[in-house]
């Protein structure tokens, strides 16, 4: 996902609409908000309620991937029968909207994990596409990507290859930035390296 140039605010638009663009912005960075608590309290039932009945959650890496509400909460209770004490914390929010009631996001966050019986650390990327159904803000759409996710004795070394995320047994390649067009095309001849 590429996020759209900036946009000065319409002229045409009205106080009203602007003021609603600004309550909307508000209201999914509070949906965010939400789900960051919801997870490291492992409130499912709070998880349910921030996804549409079609949504979906999944991982670039393929690890993830649900439809549907239930089946969400599903790969969550998977997922949580592996890990102990999280604590994930949300930085830059993007979100750019493509009508009144849908609207796109890019999140960056970083994690404080138990996982494998070791702490692990990661920063990672959610690109959301969000949907207002009767009035409230929810994911439609929600993707993670990792920049790492690692042991914490292994960040210094991490940093300097590709395979930094080690959330598996394998280590596997980073999502990002390698991978990203604009990243290569900064780095002609290290396509897929990480320096």
């Amino acid at each position: 996902m590429s996020i759209p140039h900036r946009v000065k605010p319409g002229a045409e638009s009205s106080l009203e609409e602007r003021l609603q663009r600004v309550e909307d912005q508000a209201a999914i960075r509070d949906l965010t908000a939400r789900y960051n608590f919801a997870i490291d309290n492992r409130d499912l039932d709070s998880v349910r309620l921030l996804f549409a009945a079609h949504g979906s959650f999944g991982s670039k890496d393929g690890a993830m991937r649900a439809t549907g509400v239930e089946a969400i909460v599903e790969q969550f209770k998977a997922r949580f029968s592996v890990l102990g004490a999280t604590n994930h914390f949300a930085h830059d929010h993007v979100i750019w909207f493509e009508s009144t009631t849908r609207a796109r996001g890019m999140l960056s966050v970083h994690a404080e994990v138990w996982r494998k019986e070791q702490p692990m650390v990661t920063a990672l990327r959610y690109e959301d596409i969000y949907e207002k159904i009767d009035g409230l803000w929810c994911f439609s759409e929600r993707l993670l990507s990792f920049f790492y996710y690692l042991n914490v004795k292994d960040y210094p070394l991490a940093m300097g290859r590709l395979e930094r995320n080690m959330a598996s047994d394998t280590p596997v390649a980073a999502d990002y930035p390698e991978r990203l067009p604009t990243y290569v095309e900064m780095r002609p001849g290290h396509a897929g390296q990480p320096r």
